[in-house]
């Protein structure tokens, strides 16, 4: 397939040169996470989102480590998309229709094209919430994390691994598939149904794909001040030291978000596989 030139591309009709370094598809835990290491280490992130993470489906969450009794998983996955927006991730609600290659303005190749690819790689075709009408967002790499949607790859040469109904992107075991700049996390990259996992190979993907942008980065780390500068070492890139009274600050701040969080039974209804219910969703009826 040909690729796109960069004065093709729109964004609520409106033509732009703005080229995403990171797009995420998919708003599940995979998605988010990876968006979130991303987005910490610099890059310009955006996830598109269609629909709700299956995760909202739990009664609840009981066995993600750091909630002795469990968490409500609705409100789980408020607390993680709002993790992702304060450290600098982007969010669009629609559904990625089409993926294909994206041809820089000077017509000089299709973009990324291995680690020290630098060029944008990818134009996605956005449908609306409603519908309606479609969008484009150029990126320079892409992160799969649709679980269980990814007929938009068919524009590409990914290899795919077909197992009964389900279709899963096959990867080199940290998220690279066979097209460079592609990448795929979670449940997409055939990894165990399980929260903790999803956000671990989140994680991974999303290191990776740092790396590979070859953006400085050592490790995403928050430590007390002196930790390296008081060994004679300059603060790796990705890391960073604080004082005592800003460490204070900070742990201030997220006693008092995570109390506003737990103060009261989260509003949303429980939901249910959607074949069982009539809505789209799958809210069960209150009672």
């Amino acid at each position: 397939m040909s690729g796109r030139s960069e004065s093709d591309i729109e964004w609520n009709g409106a033509s732009t040169t703005g080229v995403r370094e990171v797009l995420v598809v998919g708003g599940g835990v995979a998605g988010l996470t990876a968006a979130l290491f991303t987005a910490r280490a610099g890059l310009d992130t955006l996830v598109v989102n269609h629909g709700e993470s299956i995760l909202r489906r739990n009664a609840h969450l009981e066995n993600f480590p750091g909630f002795p009794a469990g968490v409500n998983p609705r409100l789980f996955a408020d607390m993680l998309e709002a993790q992702t927006t304060r450290n600098g991730v982007d969010h669009r609600t629609g559904r990625v229709a089409g993926l294909e290659h994206f041809e820089s303005a000077d017509g000089e190749g299709d973009g990324a094209s291995g680690d020290d690819a630098s060029g944008p790689g990818f134009v996605a075709t956005v449908g609306s919430a409603e519908g309606d009408d479609t969008h484009e967002v150029a990126a320079e790499r892409v992160v799969v994390a649709s679980w269980s949607d990814v007929d938009y790859l068919d524009g590409l040469d990914v290899d795919l691994r077909e197992a009964g109904s389900k279709t899963y992107v096959d990867e080199d075991g940290f998220g690279r598939t066979s097209v460079a700049g592609l990448y795929v996390a979670g449940r997409s990259a055939e990894r165990y149904h399980q929260a903790i996992v999803s956000a671990g190979h989140g994680a991974e993907v999303g290191i990776t794909l740092v790396h590979d942008s070859e953006t400085p980065f050592y490790h995403d780390w928050v430590t007390p001040e002196g930790y390296f500068t008081d060994r004679g070492r300059e603060v790796p890139p990705g890391c960073e030291e604080v004082s005592e009274t800003e460490r204070r600050a900070r742990e201030r701040e997220s006693m008092a978000a995570m109390r506003e969080y737990f103060s009261e039974l989260h509003a949303e209804r429980q939901r249910t596989h959607p074949s069982l219910v009539e809505d789209e969703v799958g809210r069960v009826e209150e009672e």
